[in-house]
Formats: structure tokens, C-alpha cells, sequence
């Protein structure tokens, strides 16, 4: 059997000296990284938008947007992605203020190779880069953008112990990526357990969740062993936890509040090692509002937050999601269909309230009705209602516009982003930022012109 290729750390440097740059990255090169190297704050977003690192090392004084401006700027779109802050003597204090920002530490220089190696090392693994192969993510089918942002967020808080919370529409793959990130930690060889918090009566959920926790919480007192037990040492997936019952809230807050999940080995609380993930398709906010969700569990169980994209929010993905299950369906039962271009077309225009899961529904309906080895529109239609392919909304349409006229003035200018930002008419600093939202990246566009 073929073993997967390991994916190499990305390592993004961001430093206005050119020498500098070159040093660095053939130092972190050398030592199997994936290194890509930008002159100012602003290219940086731009480019970590489009290469996803796992680690920025970036200079502490830059013209434009300094270091510190870069540092909020990473941790409010890409929580957890720590940052090392290269200083000048002169500069040490603003530093050390940097890593009470939240920088993970900083290294002076002229950079001393060891030092720099030991740094890198210890900055992935405590941001939870591990190395491993693409198994973890197999089962998510995509080339959106915007789902390859969520993968990053999920690999990247996978190696730690933090707990997270996934929130998204039914059927938009929420149990999913928490498998996935348990399948990315050290952790993946130890239990998956998924507790259903809608699924069950109170009572019975009380029991299924808690077993034989005794003293430990009011009122329990079997010996059965509880799902928090049986996920020893590996992790607990609490799937609809917005249905959890209130008085249940109370008793999963005090194991989390308590430090009650522990370590094996440690003297204190009743020694469950476990972490813990959640998923709602509720608005969390408004229940803390009418009161049904206790604020303070929601702000330890929110550790990271992790939004699930609509099929809507995602159709590029739609046609490659289809050829996927056609294929799977093959494998499983040796019948081959295709879909005719405007049935692929109608699936892709199609709204879709129940997600992937919807569709993988509508293409396996398909291939057991469609009595030709093609698959006319009007039995997808049939399977949606009826329903015809629906326009983009505003958002959407107005989003599509943008990029088009930022990809043009960018094809135009040769990838001068000066240029280009004088005739969009807007400054620099606010064009850098569109080109980030969108994924462009200028150095696509040079010699274009």
C-alpha cells in the first residue's frame, strides 16, 4: 500500500530586508519547510490568505503596517496562528510588549540559525501543526476557498487540547470536521465518541453522559461507566449541545469548570483525560438571550469557534461533490451513471436547505431512478420539486463583480499594486485588504501586462 506524502509546515517570513529574507528562507528550506517570503504586513495578509501558513515570523518595524498591526490583524482572522516577532537590540521592549499581545516570542538579530530552528519547532507544535498525511482530511471534497480556510483553522487547533465549538446548518458536515480534527491530534488513535444531546430523554442522556461518576456530581450514584469515560484519552464530540437540557448545562459546566477532565496522573478532579468538541445548528446567542443556554458554559466550551459554510455559501464545490458520489455509488454497486450538462448545471444553481447531505441524498435518488446511463434534468428536477436554479443573491453577485475588477485592473497594471490602487481610486492599505478578501495575490499578475 502506498503511503501518503507528509505535508511540509508552511512558514510565511514578512521582513523589508531582501537579504534577510533570502537567509531565512534557505535556512528554513534546508530543513524541509514550505517558506514563502514577503517585504511589508500588507503583502503578508494578502499572502496568508492564499498560503494558509502554520507559522509567521515577521519583522517587529515595517513601513505601512508594523509588526504589532499585522499581529491583531492575524489573530482577528485566523485565531491560534502564532506569530515570531524578529527585533533589533533597540527594539527588545516592543518585543516583549508583542508577546503580551500574544506573540508567541521573538528572536533578535542577526538571527542565530539554532536559535531560529528551536524557535520554528516549538512554535508548531504548540500551535498544533502535526505531521501527518492527508488522511485526516479525506473525506472533505472541495476547492472553495472559503472551506479550505475552515481545514486550515481546523488542522492548525487540532494539536491542541482547546476546545472547540462547530457551528453550521444541518447537513453542512459539522460531525465531520470534528472527526477530522480528532483524526489531525495525537489523539487519533485513542476513541471518537459522539454524543446526539437531542437525541435522547433527559434522564437517559444524564446517564449515557455521566455514568458512574459518583460523588462527583448530585444525584449520580450507578456504576456504569459514562461516554465521558469511554472516550478516555481521546475525544467527545457533544453533537447538538443548543438541545442540551439546563439542568444538564449545569452539571457538564462543573466538570468543565472544575478541571474535573484531567490528565491520567494528576492528583486532582477525577482524572478523565478527554477533549471536548461542540456542535449546534442553533443560534447559540439566542438562546443565552431567552435564556435556554447558560452563558458561562457557552464561554468555556467557545474556546475556538469554528463556522461551518453553507453548500450555498460553497457551489464551486457542487459539481466536484457530484462526480464524487457517482463515483462512490460505482465503487459500491458497480452502476455507472453520469448527469447530462444541464442536469450538472441545475444541481449547481439549485438552492440547498439540507446541505451536502442533501445532495449526496438527491444524486443516490438519481442513480437508482434514472433508467439511462444519463441523467436527464427532468429527474432532478423531480427530486428537487420542482425547483428551478435560483439567482445569486446580492451579496453573491456583488462579491463575484469585485474580484473580476480587481483581477482586471490587476491584469492591467502588471500586478503594480501602487498603480492599481490609484485607479481603483482607494488607497493602498484598504486595496491590500480587498485583495485579501478575495484571494489575490498581485505576484499572479506580474508580466501579464
Amino acid at each position: 500500500m502506498n503511503q501518503a506524502v507528509k505535508r511540509k509546515a508552511r512558514i510565511l517570513i514578512v521582513d523589508d530586508d531582501p537579504g534577510l529574507l533570502r537567509l531565512l528562507t534557505i535556512r528554513l528550506r534546508a530543513e524541509n519547510y514550505d517558506v514563502e517570503a514577503v517585504e511589508n504586513g500588507l503583502q503578508a495578509i494578502a499572502a496568508a490568505t492564499r498560503f494558509r501558513p502554520d507559522l509567521v515570523i515577521s519583522d517587529l518595524r515595517m513601513d505601512q503596517l508594523d509588526g504589532i498591526g499585522l499581529l491583531k490583524e492575524l489573530q482577528s482572522r485566523w485565531p491560534g496562528l502564532k506569530v515570531i516577532m524578529l527585533t533589533a537590540h533597540g527594539t527588545i521592549p516592543d518585543a516583549v510588549h508583542a508577546t503580551q499581545l500574544g506573540a508567541f516570542g521573538f528572536l533578535t538579530k542577526p538571527v542565530e540559525k539554532q536559535e531560529l530552528l528551536e524557535q520554528v519547532n516549538k512554535a508548531l507544535k504548540i500551535s498544533g501543526f502535526v505531521d501527518t498525511d492527508q488522511d485526516w482530511r479525506a473525506e472533505f471534497i472541495t476547492r472553495s476557498p472559503l472551506m479550505e480556510e475552515k481545514l486550515a483553522q481546523a488542522h492548525m487547533v487540532a494539536g491542541t487540547d482547546a476546545r472547540v465549538l462547530i457551528t453550521g446548518e444541518s447537513g453542512s458536515g459539522k460531525e465531520l470536521l470534528a472527526r477530522a480534527i480528532h483524526k489531525a491530534s495525537p489523539r487519533r488513535n485513542r476513541p471518537f465518541v459522539v454524543v446526539n444531546c437531542s437525541a435522547m430523554a433527559e434522564n437517559l442522556l444524564e446517564s449515557e453522559l455521566f455514568g458512574h461518576v459518583k460523588g462527583a456530581f448530585a444525584g449520580a450514584s450507578t456504576d456504569r461507566r459514562g461516554l465521558f469515560q469511554a472516550a478516555e484519552g481521546g475525544t467527545i464530540l457533544l453533537d447538538e449541545i443548543g438541545d442540551m437540557p439546563m439542568r444538564l448545562q449545569v452539571k457538564l459546566l462543573r466538570l468543565v469548570q472544575e478541571n474535573m477532565i484531567r490528565p491520567i496522573g494528576s492528583n486532582q478532579g477525577i482524572g478523565i483525560d478527554v477533549r471536548v468538541i461542540s456542535a449546534t445548528r442553533a443560534d447559540l446567542q439566542q438562546l443565552m438571550a431567552s435564556g435556554q443556554f447558560r452563558e458561562d458554559l457557552y464561554y468555556r466550551l467557545n474556546v475556538v469557534h469554528i463556522e461551518m459554510p453553507s453548500l450555498n455559501r460553497r457551489r464551486e464545490d457542487i459539481p466536484v461533490l457530484v462526480a464524487h458520489f457517482l463515483a462512490q455509488i460505482a465503487r459500491e454497486s458497480g452502476t455507472r451513471k453520469i448527469y447530462a450538462p444541464e442536469a450538472v448545471e441545475l444541481l449547481a444553481t439549485s438552492d440547498w436547505p439540507g446541505n451536502v447531505r442533501q445532495l449526496q441524498n438527491v444524486v443516490r435518488q438519481n442513480v437508482a431512478l434514472s433508467q439511462t446511463p444519463i441523467i436527464p434534468v427532468e429527474l432532478v428536477q423531480q427530486s428537487l420539486g420542482g425547483t428551478q436554479g435560483k439567482l445569486p443573491s446580492f451579496d453573491e453577485a456583488r462579491d463575484e463583480f469585485t474580484r473580476s475588477y480587481l483581477s482586471q485592473i490587476l491584469q492591467i497594471t502588471g500586478g503594480n499594486v501602487s498603480q492599481a490602487a490609484r485607479l481603483a481610486k482607494r488607497n493602498r492599505t484598504d486595496f491590500y485588504k480587498l485583495l485579501g478578501r478575495h484571494q489575490l495575490a498581485p505576484e499572479d499578475f506580474k508580466g501579464h501586462r
